[in-house]
């Protein structure tokens, strides 16, 4: 199979081939001269994609970093046979960097702010990787290339002026997530059922939802409310947060499926 026929079938749209096209650009780069390459910043959907094509190339030697253990968006880097992810992460010439933004205390802003104001200076999104944001400012995940300019350009983020520092990217400092357990019973372990469980609304709405396209399954878009679900799947759902099925068992009494589902919160 071509590279044509390799993109046709694998995407979805136009968007995903551009997308799946840079990626295996990259791929092929580190076949061929023998040297690390990695892509921009992905989502959880775009990373479903690329896992699509590195299994259809072949499995060749990758993996996704974001900064820190629990990013949501990461570069897929791929690797020739002489490096380890650790030496890439510790390499001097490692492609990402990161920055602190620090605000007086109690400032009020948000990752909507600190975003704008990020994407503002020019910068395309897909540079950016995950913010965290706190009550003393933010710590932002960026390709190195563009430090110098949030170092030297953001200084103010809505209306509060800020001050950028550079920090190493093992030095962040991922705020601990909240976790609420709920224990349930399903009649089936089918998407709608388990998600309405998961996000506490009512199956009927849940299936709306996942209809219109609402719902991501393990990062890929999912409008089948009948798909089945595992122990370890991800479900993410548009305003209503994410939430993953940690536990499978019964049959209780009643002969349902007992569960239990770790809420983000």
């Amino acid at each position: 199979m071509n590279k044509t026929e390799l993109l046709g079938k694998l995407s979805a749209d136009p968007e995903e081939r551009l997308l799946l096209a840079r990626a295996l650009d990259k791929l092929e780069l580190c076949r061929t001269r023998n040297i690390p390459a990695h892509t921009q910043f992905l989502s959880l959907t775009e990373q479903a994609a690329a896992e699509r094509l590195i299994a259809a190339s072949g499995h060749p030697a990758h993996f996704f970093w974001g900064g820190f253990g629990d990013a949501e968006r990461k570069l897929c880097v791929f690797l020739p046979d002489w490096m380890s992810p650790e030496d890439w992460r510790l390499d001097a010439d490692c492609p990402l960097s990161a920055v602190r933004i620090a605000c007086p205390p109690g400032c009020g802003l948000t990752h909507r702010d600190y975003l704008g104001s990020i994407l503002g200076l020019g910068i395309t999104r897909e540079k950016v990787g995950d913010l965290l944001v706190g009550e003393e400012g933010c710590q932002a995940v960026l390709l190195r290339e563009l430090e110098h300019v949030l170092l030297s350009q953001l200084d103010q983020v809505g209306r509060q002026r800020v001050r950028v520092s550079p920090m190493a990217p093992a030095d962040l400092t991922p705020p601990v997530r909240q976790v609420k357990q709920i224990r349930d019973t399903v009649a089936t372990l089918r998407l709608d059922a388990v998600a309405a469980s998961g996000f506490s609304i009512s199956r009927s709405k849940m299936a709306d939802l996942i209809s219109s396209k609402k719902l991501m399954l393990n990062g890929r878009e999912c409008d089948k409310p009948d798909r089945p679900v595992g122990e370890g799947d991800v479900l993410v759902c548009r305003g209503l947060g994410k939430c993953v099925l940690s536990t499978i068992s019964g049959p209780s009494k009643k002969g349902r499926i007992m569960i239990v589902i770790e809420r983000y919160i």
